[in-house]
Formats: C-alpha cells, sequence, structure tokens
C-alpha cells in the first residue's frame, strides 16, 4: 500500500503545523508521509519543542519550511490548522483532500512563563486530538 502523502499547513510553520507533523507522524507512521510548511517561515518554537518532549515526542530537530518547497510533491491530504494560511494558501495543483482545522497560536499567548506554556499545552491537547482522530486511508 502506498502512504499517502499529508501537508500540514500554517502560518509560520513554528508552532501549530510543527505539533500537527509530529502527531500525524506519531499515530500513522506505517501509513503517511507528513510534511508541514508555512506560507512564512518564522523558526520552530522553542516552547512548542518543550511542550511536544513533555508528551514524549522530539521535534527539536525539525526545521521551519516554506509551502513553495513542496510544490512538486502530489499530496493527497493537504491540512491547514490556522485561517490565515486558509486564505493565504497558494493553490497547489494537486488532487488533495483539503481539510481545515483552526486552532488558536499559542505563541501570541501572554502572561507569566507558566500560563503560556499552559496554553502551549492546551493548544497542544486540542492537536493531539484531532490528529488521531483523523481517518487516513
Amino acid at each position: 500500500m502506498m502512504k499517502k502523502k499529508i501537508l500540514v499547513l500554517c502560518t509560520g510553520n513554528s508552532c501549530r503545523s510543527q505539533i500537527a507533523e509530529a502527531y500525524l507522524r506519531h499515530f500513522f507512521d506505517d501509513k503517511a508521509e507528513v510534511y508541514s510548511a508555512g506560507v512564512e517561515t518564522h523558526g520552530v518554537n522553542p516552547r512548542a519543542i518543550t511542550t511536544m518532549k513533555e508528551d514524549g515526542i522530539d521535534i527539536s530537530n525539525h526545521t521551519s519550511n516554506h509551502v513553495d518547497e513542496y510544490e512538486n510533491i502530489d499530496f493527497d491530504i493537504v491540512i491547514t490548522v490556522c485561517d490565515n494560511a486558509k486564505e493565504r494558501c497558494p493553490f497547489l495543483p494537486t488532487k488533495a483532500k483539503k481539510l481545515h482545522q483552526n486552532f488558536p497560536d499559542p505563541a501570541k499567548a501572554t502572561g507569566t512563563e507558566e500560563e503560556i506554556l499552559n496554553e502551549f499545552r492546551r493548544v497542544r491537547q486540542m492537536i493531539k486530538e484531532y490528529c488521531s482522530a483523523l481517518q487516513i486511508s
């Protein structure tokens, strides 16, 4: 069986798309090749790395990629994880099934370090639940 090619798209490819990429790889490694990208690149957010490590997944080697880097890949599924990416998503000449789920941006959280990390954890859990419920077939 051919693995499905999945692209997770967000604004800056720093938090939400990185977390979703990691969980999709975790849940569907045998069924999917997973990529993530942004309509911009902001680097991988250190707090995203920290909160994923708390859940036993290491994303410290992930890179922040621009969607244009993947223009030659024929994706089966494209998932936008923020409204901005959905609106700004370039036309991808692909047969891909398009899915959308807007998650809050934890990078915009304010407060103490603990309050900010708690927002990252809250969003991480939302993304984890979304990814685990996806039907990849």
